[in-house]
């Protein structure tokens, strides 16, 4: 197998008690990977934070669920048992790659080693129900890419997924959950974690511990999926399917997207045939997804750190006046604007609006975009 160069692992361990409040934190109503960022951004730390929510929340117009210490001290527990840690974003086992998406999860369940998060990887996705021949590609791609040196990071899915797995298991490879750790779906595919474990891969999650998945968490999945690659192969998908959300989300994180392409009578293949013709680069073959991804692996520091949270302010922290509170709600609306957009409209200065859409989204009325827009739920 080659060996690619690695991301450097930078950043600061937290304490014990610092991860229990980013945990703690992350676990809260409400509060999603930007708006985190956003709260660590103007209170300094996780503590701080959660002292702040429920106050946040109320100026928004709705009681909160904090998530309680002992709460958070129960999941980690549950980790231990289950022999998994959590790791927060800005530590060094953090993968770089995906902290520099907007929309990185805070906090990570992370089973298996890290070293295989920090090296080059391609996300391979596709349908469940795949053909055999799906799979004979599948398994075709995985091996090659895994022999030039790259992890294969999939969702552990049936189909697709679990072929990509499969192949790449004597290369590494990393799967991500849409539940809990400790809520491996589809059961079936226990075994293949397991070995995914024992032979020096990993398996990620940044929902809590007995969590469930729903329909609505594998486009969570998805998301992670695509900010831990340096580009996606789309095998087979039909024209609504999973995996072209990952492609979306993944050509909006800046990656690669590759599709390999199917007959016209497969209806597994309309979505691929699709994506090239939307300017997909077209994979027949492992050399066309490394000739395109060579760039991207050959330095293994991949850009500069990302910035991951900014210095809280100085002082006191200005509290908005009831008008310019609403001044700001009444310049939202259905349609996302940028901040920029809502703060030449209202005159309210920078730090208050950001301070109200907090409130807002606390509370549940804020949608956030792609690209740092907002929306009001009305």
């Amino acid at each position: 197998m080659v060996s690619l160069p690695a991301a450097p692992r930078r950043g600061v361990v937290l304490t014990e008690d610092m991860r229990l409040s980013w945990l703690r934190l992350s676990r809260s109503e409400n509060v999603g990977p930007v708006t985190f960022r956003e709260l660590i951004n103007r209170f300094g730390s996780a503590s701080a934070a959660l002292q702040a929510l429920p106050d946040l929340a109320a100026r928004g117009g709705r009681r909160i669920v904090v998530c309680s210490e002992a709460a958070a001290a129960e999941e980690m527990a549950r980790a231990n048992k289950l022999g998994a840690r959590f790791v927060c974003r800005g530590e060094p086992d953090y993968p770089q790659h995906l902290a520099r998406v907007e929309s990185a999860p805070p906090v990570l369940a992370l089973m298996g080693a890290a070293d295989c998060l920090h090296r080059p990887s391609l996300g391979i996705v596709g349908a469940r129900n795949a053909s055999l021949s799906g799979v004979k590609l599948t398994r075709l791609f995985a091996t090659g890419v895994g022999k030039a040196g790259y992890v294969v990071v999939s969702g552990l899915a049936r189909g697709i997924d679990a072929a990509a797995h499969d192949a790449a298991l004597a290369t590494g490879t990393v799967g991500v959950f849409a539940g809990g750790l400790d809520h491996p779906y589809p059961t079936e595919n226990r075994a293949l974690m397991r070995r995914i474990l024992d032979e020096g891969g990993a398996l990620l999650s940044e929902m809590p511990f007995g969590w469930t998945p729903r329909a609505i968490d594998f486009p969570r999945r998805n998301r992670i999926v695509a900010g831990l690659s340096l580009g996606l192969l789309v095998v087979e998908a039909a024209m609504r399917s999973g995996s072209l959300i990952s492609a979306r989300l993944a050509g909006e994180f800046g990656r690669l997207v590759f599709a390999v392409p199917g007959s016209p009578l497969d209806p597994r293949a309309a979505g691929t045939n699709r994506l090239i013709r939307d300017g997909a680069i077209l994979a027949c073959e492992p050399a066309d997804v490394l000739e395109a991804l060579a760039p991207l692996a050959g330095d293994g520091t991949r850009g500069d750190d990302p910035t991951l949270f900014e210095p809280a302010a100085d002082g006191p922290l200005e509290e908005p006046s009831k008008d310019e509170r609403e001044r700001v709600v009444e310049a939202l609306g259905p349609t996302p604007v940028t901040i920029e957009e809502i703060i030449a409209h209202t005159g309210v200065p920078t730090g208050i609006v950001q301070l109200v859409l907090l409130e807002l989204d606390l509370a549940g009325r804020l949608e956030r975009h792609p690209g740092g827009m907002v929306s009001l739920l009305l």
